[in-house]
């Protein structure tokens, strides 16, 4: 059951568009995924219209050509103006398949291959162009990531399967942010394993043991 959403500012800010776009990413994902949030969504969307609807704007008073679009763009099907899913959003890993929430079906083609991390890890890269440094990250049933804490913002959406990391524990769909406030240290104990989509925006910070020794090259893993 997915018990960690994003909160009602967050998802307010997703509706009028002024979210960064690494967020709105992964809320969107989450939403794809979340019954509860998509209902939310649907009130905020709906007062948010009510409330333009304040403004008496006549035809005259609109930009040249925008009546002609506007009236072209509502008379559209739905499914004229939904984005294909690119390979059916499926990813796949030693034998396992993986669907993705449509939001990240986009990615599907930009992700690169899979790498063996330490232990039980494995991470594959996810070019998102200007929004930030994303992967796709598998622990097996007794991975774990060392400790460690974030110079940045680490956003992290759970696509299947369930982690625990000294904090909290979470399941499929569920939706966290950390920040250089948390120190945590991921590990899957399901059979499944557990498979995430995490954004940061600066290299993760090791703080205990020997994975200290890996802080000069933490750019190169997550």
């Amino acid at each position: 059951m997915i018990k960690l959403h994003p909160t009602q500012a967050q998802l307010v800010e997703f509706a009028e568009g002024t979210l960064s776009p690494a967020m709105s990413l992964v809320v969107a994902a989450h939403c794809d995924m979340c019954q509860h949030c998509q209902e939310k969504l649907e009130v905020i969307n709906t007062q948010l219209a009510e409330s333009s609807l304040v403004y008496d704007v006549s035809e005259q008073e609109l930009p040249g050509g925008y009546s002609e679009m506007l009236s072209r763009i509502t008379s559209l099907p739905a499914s004229h103006i939904d984005v294909p899913a690119q390979q059916h959003g499926i990813i796949e890993l030693d034998g396992k398949t993986f669907k993705l929430p449509r939001a990240l079906h986009r990615y599907v083609s930009k992700t690169g291959n899979w790498s063996h991390l330490v232990g039980k890890l494995w991470q594959a890269p996810v070019d998102l162009g200007d929004m930030g440094r994303a992967n796709f990250i598998y622990m097996e049933k007794g991975g774990r990531v060392p400790e460690h804490t974030h110079k940045g913002n680490e956003i992290t959406l759970v696509l299947d399967g369930e982690f625990s990391d000294g904090i909290s524990h979470y399941d499929t769909g569920d939706f966290m942010i950390m920040t250089e406030d948390h120190v945590h240290a991921p590990e899957s104990n399901a059979s499944e394993g557990c498979l995430v989509f995490s954004i940061v925006d600066q290299p993760l910070h090791f703080t205990s043991g020997l994975a200290r020794l890996l802080n000069p090259f933490s750019q190169l893993f997550f």
